[in-house]
């Protein structure tokens, strides 16, 4: 399996290495009649199951949700966690960063290793969306959505965060001169993928450029007089997953052989302020702190990163997570895809999950199932339509709120 050895490691020399012993995640789109600690239960038993070790062998846990109060009037997670035999007593909390909570939940089992209160953890993320027959209640989602933007920027928006990400696409394809044809191509590709992806929700669905920009059916304007559409957002959706993550020492613990993990070998983190006015949302500052702390950590370039998963919340993220990543130049992120520099067998394959728009976004699971699937990736585990050959190094880029909260990650195989 290729490695990368090119650059030092920056990791600071009294850090523990830190592996991913286990993903697990459920098939994304409706999770029926489950409740909230049902979720959590087989969360936890599943990913353990991978590599069949009890739970009371993790040390550690955190758990991200973002809706949970809102939509499933559910709180303290961690003690539904702890509800697991073999979880109670343990260290564990809840976590919630908006659609970052999933990144944030694994920051936080890999603060707990690295503060030597452990040496195994599990991450675990999830959202409950939809009613017990599947169904939805657009306007109570768009409402709990909109919690997570500053109140002064919901006033006279019916769905908050559409609205927001409207004007952030308005604004990117006047800035920069791109085509709307040129965005609608990352939601072609990531449905493509998402056809061989068989925990993907849309993956039943085609999709062509012209059906994507075609007002027609649910194909619609989602705010008057803003350019963004429905193909142009992600989906409703109800899911979970789970990282068991551990130190060199706990992967000992566990049974696991090394060459048969992921090292996280670099994290980051920042937050902006979570007022979208007044900040360049097409260069955000947190975002590229976050990432390039990220690739300082783990030695990496980011040329050297040919497999990626972004937060496509809309395409216009998708085409600045491309940006963030450091693939285009400002303004050139949704060329990238054009070009089919994002495709399975492009210079870094972005997205072949899915992505938030074809694979779904469960958002407390989405910044746990970004690290999984890079993994599987790296592991040559995923699909063989979808499989990057010679995969070598992975990067991750969740983000939480109007472009606020960001989380990143870079993978990398276990050295032979």
């Amino acid at each position: 399996m290729p490695t990368v050895d090119s650059n030092p490691r920056r990791y600071p020399k009294d850090m523990k290495r830190i592996y991913i012993a286990a993903y697990h995640q459920s098939k994304f789109g409706k999770l029926m009649g489950l409740t909230v600690p049902e979720i959590i239960r087989r969360a936890v038993l599943e990913a353990c199951g991978e590599i069949d070790v009890d739970p009371a062998a993790l040390d550690v846990g955190s758990i991200g949700a973002a809706c949970n109060v809102s939509l499933n009037e559910q709180g303290l997670l961690a003690g539904l966690m702890a509800e697991v035999p073999g979880l109670e007593s343990k260290p564990i909390e809840s976590v919630e960063n908006a659609c970052a909570s999933g990144g944030q939940a694994v920051l936080s089992v890999i603060q707990k290793l690295q503060l030597g209160w452990g040496d195994t953890g599990i991450a675990v993320g999830y959202e409950k969306m939809r009613d017990a027959e599947g169904k939805m209640d657009g306007k109570l989602i768009g409402k709990a959505l909109g919690y997570f933007s500053h109140p002064d920027e919901r006033v006279g928006k019916v769905y908050v965060f559409p609205h927001l990400f409207a004007e952030v696409m308005e604004c990117y394809l006047k800035v920069h001169r791109v085509a709307e044809e040129h965005l609608a191509q990352i939601a072609v590709t990531e449905y493509a993928n998402a056809r061989h992806n068989p925990y993907a929700q849309m993956r039943n669905v085609a999709l062509t450029v012209e059906q994507a920009m075609k007002i027609e059916g649910i194909n619609r304007y989602i705010v008057e007089g803003l350019p963004l559409k429905t193909y142009d957002c992600s989906q409703i959706t109800d899911g979970y997953a789970a990282l068991v993550l551990a130190t060199g020492e706990g992967l000992a613990k566990l049974g696991v052989k090394k060459q048969d993990c992921v090292e996280i070998a670099g994290f980051g983190q920042a937050t902006d302020p979570l007022r979208k006015s007044g900040r360049d949302v097409l260069h955000p500052a947190g975002a590229y702190k976050a990432m390039n702390q990220a690739y300082e950590m783990a030695g990496v370039k980011p040329e050297e990163v040919n497999v990626a998963e972004v937060h496509d919340c809309f395409t216009v993220m998708g085409a600045l997570g491309t940006e963030v990543l450091g693939k285009a130049a400002a303004g050139a992120g949704a060329r990238y895809w054009v070009d089919g520099k994002a495709e399975v067998d492009g210079e870094c394959a972005i997205n072949t999950s899915g992505g938030l728009i074809a694979k779904g976004h469960p958002i407390g699971a989405t910044g746990i199932a970004m690290i999984g699937w890079c993994a599987w990736q790296l592991l040559g585990k995923v699909p063989a339509a979808l499989q990057v050959k010679g995969a070598r190094v992975a990067a991750t880029f969740n983000i939480g709120g109007p472009i606020c909260a960001s989380v990143s990650t870079v993978l990398k195989p276990v050295a032979s």
